[in-house]
């Protein structure tokens, strides 16, 4: 049996943008589960529903159905595209941040890396995952060391720049006709290395 256009299943044109979440939500209401038990048909929309947002809410996702119809999600590809399996996509975007060094977490100046995401877990209704809820949280936070200023290095001396990324915090090594960007193994992407660490923070700077 033929699959729905996915632009059909949310009831959207095919330049819809903003819209896409509000007519999610509103159909993801309607026919969810919660709402209809013993409903198979509601369940197999609602289903649909979340396949239809899944794909057009991701950019590449959406740009490689755009092109490609549901094939670019089936195994064995058809119509003349093999090889676009379901995670086509995704598939794509692991190959060029292999090959171009776009992977791993986001860099500021100077080759640091960003701190890692928070996340906190909430318990909501059905109706505020649907229209969205406002919360005040306390998120605890961390603070430069005072002994060594947050250098992470013992007082008195510094950090060096690494001598095997010359401070960047990335290497290239070739691998055939490529060019490979990676993380400095040496000093983690920071771009300094500590020889004589902070008694006090054993290093971190925090």
């Amino acid at each position: 049996m033929s699959k729905r256009d996915y632009y059909e299943t949310l009831g959207v044109g095919r330049d819809a943008d903003d819209a896409l979440k509000s007519a999610f939500r509103k159909k993801a209401m309607q026919y969810h589960p919660d709402r209809n038990p013993d409903n198979a048909e509601a369940e197999a929309q609602f289903k649909e529903l979340n396949e239809a947002y899944q794909v057009l809410s991701d950019g590449q996702k959406r740009a490689a159905y755009d092109r490609f119809g549901h094939q670019a999600f089936e195994n064995g590809g058809g119509g003349g595209h093999p090889g676009f399996g379901g995670d086509f996509a995704s598939s794509m975007s692991d190959i060029f941040e292999e090959l171009f060094g776009m992977g791993g977490r986001r860099r500021g100046a100077g080759g640091r890396e960003r701190g890692a995401d928070l996340r906190y877990n909430m318990d909501i209704t059905l109706e505020e995952a649907f229209t969205g809820k406002a919360a005040q949280l306390r998120i605890p936070t961390t603070v430069s060391c005072e002994a060594c200023s947050g250098t992470g290095a013992k007082p008195g001396s510094k950090p060096k720049t690494c001598g095997t990324c010359g401070g960047h915090g990335r290497v290239r090594a070739s691998q055939g006709f490529f060019s490979v960007e990676r993380t400095c193994p040496t000093c983690q992407g920071r771009g300094q290395v500590i020889e004589d660490p902070c008694g006090n923070c054993t290093g971190s700077g925090r």
